[in-house]
């Protein structure tokens, strides 16, 4: 599965190209013409559009940046295509060709700025760009220094601000201050500047690299003076920016009475040593003192605590007045006489200059992904959280209009809470399917907060949240099953618009069934429909199948026929009654399967595994369907496309099941770069590619390669997998069975669920909150009863929710502030 104040938030950003007829088989920009991509613009949405005239060959290579840049800009809510001006839309924006060189950005029908496309150089300079041009308001641009005093002044006793130096616009380093502004801009003010004579100014020293400052701006209580500065020391990357943003937002200081070697805090999380100082009740106020003093010069370098001698029983040596503790899990405490502060800094600096001294001489390896360390789904709704939603595209329910809603029409619900992370990331995704369904759906979507209307939601089992339920007369509910995003869902609802499973009432419409001419709206969502053939006494056969058709509702299309002359389809197909016909109508196949004394489960599976492809290629979002099929993975791992002759080879072997006991698939290592730290991991490097392989993920673990010095066809491969099958051929490694767990204990966020609900967490004001609310449980009397809507939302899921059960309420349910 990792908002913001920002007007731009409150916009979905989308990158459009018009530009030339310019194809690729890994084209991942969908092709509009202009009156299709004015017709998709929305009031508020943001949009950049580059125009060329089909036929035109020109920039190439600002096609293939664009490509790069449609994943991180996705990351943003950010989507990208390409519009082709055609000779029969005319559009002003389609001109001559030398004035075709430039992108345009708009918001809605608004043209915001243009950008000649030699400054969109590559996918850092994109990004920057789009995210500097939509956030031109909220980063302020510094080009002197009393611009810089003025901002800083302002500022004083109020926010913080993060002030960044970068040698231009649209390098890797503006890329990385503008996401951080992205995600940070509601909590600090974000300044910039590319004038070094600015830098030199304010007193810094190398100013040959990019460099970013804290202001902590919020602690200056003489408005006289400057607000004190922090220098973040690592380069300029996203990554380093959000490890310092996290140190600034820790305490100065800490002050701990246990084990020095049980502490855990966000420094360690993020990879930074512990300094202790060691402090006696007699000479306390001096030894806090010359902690926060130690804190200030180490901050974003190290986490610094005030450690009391006296409540630690013996543990530590009795001369010793600093203990030091590197970030490794492992690693020692390390107990220091040290009778300098700048001994104590020095000593820091030196460990963290021979820690990276290692990490260069281990290049190549790759440790944990700090930037996913904190809980991406927490840090989407916080950078989405004040983003408009058009709410209104879906129907609100509460205790009194559920039930008359559910049984009067066909209903989608979504059952969510306001407190709860992944149902506010999960319904930007349920809005997204509202929006693309406006107008066309005869299904009705619905939504229920739960924090409100908590025995509603009790009633209907919900038990977890997001929960999506399908409502239709005379039925039982369905729950959706899938992946929590747009595509799947919507698939769900629009399948869900027919009856499962369909009741064919002739053979004319049977072989339109098969053909895929019966629903031809629905082939965009499944590439199967099944079929299945009973004559009219096979009522248990029958029956066993429509079942297996309801427990997959929204995932395959089925259909059912029954009639006297099913033998002519049975005959045709060559399928003994009763059967299952699975027709493939792009791949012009139709494959028979035979359902006699076939229990419900077993074809809950055949169905469930129908819709996979003979040869697919695996991402991570469709992996656990094909390990779920309990079969090594014969991968071909290619950096692009493949080659037509191979993909030929690997479906006549599918189709011959040459392959049975395999599952023959492929990665593009530039859709899924995951692939690239696979294959290191199993050859010690990155070797030649393409490169195939096969895993035994599920008995021994062994990998095997294909010998790169034979040409992959089909009597080689063939003669290959009889090898491999015979145990004539050694595995390159076996896979570890050693436990997966988190990087560091603080993200076993899985043992915290389990954890006895007793426990009451520590009290904070939930993030949902916004300031008006945060202030009314403050002024709430200890003593009264507090009204519903006032009671604070963290409080209501700590005394509502259970890991099994609900609390049922006495009296009616809290309303709680029903504003995303």
């Amino acid at each position: 599965t990792m908002s913001s104040g920002f007007i731009v938030y409150g916009a979905g950003v989308a990158i459009v190209l018009m530009c030339s007829f310019y194809k690729s088989t890994e084209d991942s920009l969908p092709e509009l013409s202009p009156q299709q991509y004015f017709s998709t613009l929305q009031p508020g949405k943001a949009s950049l559009a580059y125009f060329c005239q089909v036929g035109s060959l020109s920039n190439s290579v600002f096609l293939e940046e664009l490509k790069e840049a449609v994943r991180p800009l996705q990351d943003y809510g950010i989507s990208v295509s390409k519009v082709n001006c055609v000779q029969e839309e005319a559009s002003r924006y389609c001109g001559k060709e030398e004035g075709l060189m430039k992108a345009y950005l708009f918001r809605g029908s608004i043209l915001l700025r243009e950008f000649p496309t030699d400054t969109l150089f590559d996918v850092n300079a994109i990004v920057a760009h789009v995210l500097f041009a939509l956030l031109f308001n909220e980063v302020k641009y510094v080009n002197i220094l009393e611009d810089l005093h003025s901002l800083e002044n302002s500022l004083k006793g109020k926010a913080n601000m993060i002030f960044a130096y970068v040698e231009a616009i649209g390098t890797p380093e503006h890329r990385a201050v503008m996401e951080a502004a992205f995600v940070y801009g509601t909590s600090y003010q974000f300044a910039l500047t590319t004038e070094i004579a600015l830098l030199e100014s304010i007193g810094s020293e190398n100013i040959q690299r990019a460099h970013l400052y804290f202001f902590h701006c919020k602690l200056a209580e003489d408005l006289t003076e400057r607000c004190r500065r922090t220098l973040m020391e690592q380069p300029l990357t996203t990554l380093n920016i959000h490890v310092f943003v996290k140190t600034m937002k820790a305490p100065l200081l800490t002050e701990v009475a246990e084990d020095p070697q049980q502490v855990s805090t966000i420094h360690l999380q993020l990879g930074l040593p512990l300094v202790f100082i060691i402090s006696r009740q007699a000479t306390y106020e001096a030894d806090r003192r010359t902690a926060e003093w130690v804190a200030w010069r180490l901050l974003g370098k190290a986490g610094v605590l005030l450690l009391s001698r006296d409540s630690v029983d013996g543990s530590i040596p009795q001369h010793a007045n600093v203990a030091f503790r590197r970030a490794e899990k492992e690693a020692p405490m390390e107990f220091l006489v040290l009778d300098d502060v700048d001994l104590i800094i020095a000593h820091v600096k030196n460990h963290m200059y021979a820690e990276e001294i290692e990490e260069d001489e281990d290049g190549d390896e790759e440790g944990p992904d700090l930037a996913i360390q904190d809980d991406e789904v927490e840090e989407t709704v916080f950078r989405d959280r004040k983003r408009p939603l058009p709410l209104e595209l879906t129907v609100e329910l509460t205790q009194e209009t559920f039930n008359s809603t559910v049984t009067t029409s066909d209903s989608i619900v979504l059952f969510y809470a306001t407190w709860h992370a992944v149902s506010m990331a999960f319904l930007q995704s349920y809005i997204d399917v509202a929006i693309k369904l406006k107008g066309t759906s005869t299904i009705l979507l619905t939504r229920i907060n739960c924090a409100d209307w908590s025995d509603v939601c009790t009633k209907e089992n919900v038990t977890a949240f997001p929960v999506v339920k399908l409502y239709k007369e005379g039925e039982s509910p369905v729950s959706y099953a899938g992946m929590l995003g747009t595509k799947d869902l919507l698939k769900f609802i629009q399948i869900n618009r027919i009856s499962c499973p369909v009741n064919i009432a002739s053979i004319q419409e049977a072989e339109k069934y098969l053909r895929g001419e019966l629903y031809k709206d629905l082939f965009g969502f499944t590439s199967v429909s099944v079929l299945g053939l009973f004559s009219p006494a096979m009522t248990s056969a029958k029956e066993h199948f429509r079942e297996a058709g309801r427990q997959l509702r929204g995932s395959v299309i089925t259909g059912v026929y029954s009639e006297d002359d099913a033998w002519i389809l049975s005959n045709k197909y060559a399928a003994t009654l009763p059967a299952m016909l699975l027709a493939r109508p792009r791949e012009g196949r139709i494959e028979s399967v035979p359902l006699a004394s076939t229990p419900v489960q077993d074809l809950v599976e055949i169905l469930a595994n129908a819709p996979l492809e003979a040869f697919p290629e695996i991402t991570v979002e469709n992996l656990p369907a094909y390990v779920r099929l309990q079969q090594p993975l014969l991968i071909l791992f290619s950096d692009g496309s493949i080659s037509p002759q191979f993909r030929s080879t690997a479906l006549a072997l599918a189709r011959q099941k040459r392959v049975e006991s395999f599952t023959p698939c492929w990665i593009n290592l530039k859709n899924t770069p995951v692939g690239r730290g696979i294959l290191k991991e199993y050859f010690g490097s990155l070797p030649p590619l393409p490169q195939l392989l096969l895993v035994n993920l599920h008995s021994g673990g062994q990998v095997y390669a294909f010998p790169s010095a034979q040409s992959v066809t089909e009597q080689n491969l063939i003669l290959w997998l009889e090898k491999l099958e015979a145990g004539l051929e050694n595995p390159i490694t076996i896979l570890s069975a050693q436990e997966w767990k988190p990087p560091l204990p603080a993200f076993d966020f899985l043992s915290m669920m389990d954890a006895p609900t007793s426990q009451a967490p520590t009290k904070k004001v939930p993030e949902c909150m916004n300031e008006a609310e945060v202030r009314e449980s403050a002024e709430q009397p200890q003593g009264g009863k507090p009204t519903a809507r006032r009671e604070p939302v963290e409080t209501l899921r700590i005394k509502r929710w259970n890991k099994s059960s609900w609390l049922k309420e006495a009296d009616e349910p809290p309303q709680l502030h029903k504003e995303l």
